[in-house]
């Protein structure tokens, strides 16, 4: 099975709370990956850094994330997930943060367990694998 690293868990590993290159050494015959919303996630963060030498350090790694680490797009079929994803959650009174729930259709279309630590609003995702690093 394939894994989606949630954004949380990149910026612990970014701010040095989590070793990310030991979580995925225990795991190297997985394929890992990351959601363009959490590539764009990180590259907020690194535009919103309060001075240059924030910024460049947060550039680095994210950076260097992008590079190692391959970035699903968002295409028809998971489109398709998200909607039907959002559809059932709006109408049980469930809803997730708008980001989160296209991570999680990502995770749905491509058969993915997702790597996070916000599991109070992945666990509201039916069907979602979920695997909590911290």
């Amino acid at each position: 099975m394939g894994i989606l690293i949630d954004t949380n868990i990149l910026i612990k590993a970014e701010k040095g709370t989590i070793v990310l290159d030991s979580y995925i050494e225990k795991r190297k015959d997985e394929d890992f990956f990351i959601s363009v919303i959490t590539a764009s996630e990180l590259l907020h963060g690194v535009w919103r850094a309060e001075d240059n030498a924030i910024q460049a350090r947060r550039s680095a790694f994210v950076e260097a994330i992008l590079s190692s680490i391959p970035v699903l797009s968002i295409d028809l079929p998971t489109a398709r997930s998200h909607a039907q994803l959002w559809a059932r959650l709006q109408s049980d009174g469930q809803m997730i943060g708008v980001h989160d729930s296209w991570i999680a259709a990502s995770c749905i279309n491509y058969g993915l367990l997702l790597v996070t630590d916000n599991t109070r609003e992945f666990e509201r995702v039916p069907g979602l694998q979920i695997e909590q690093w911290t």
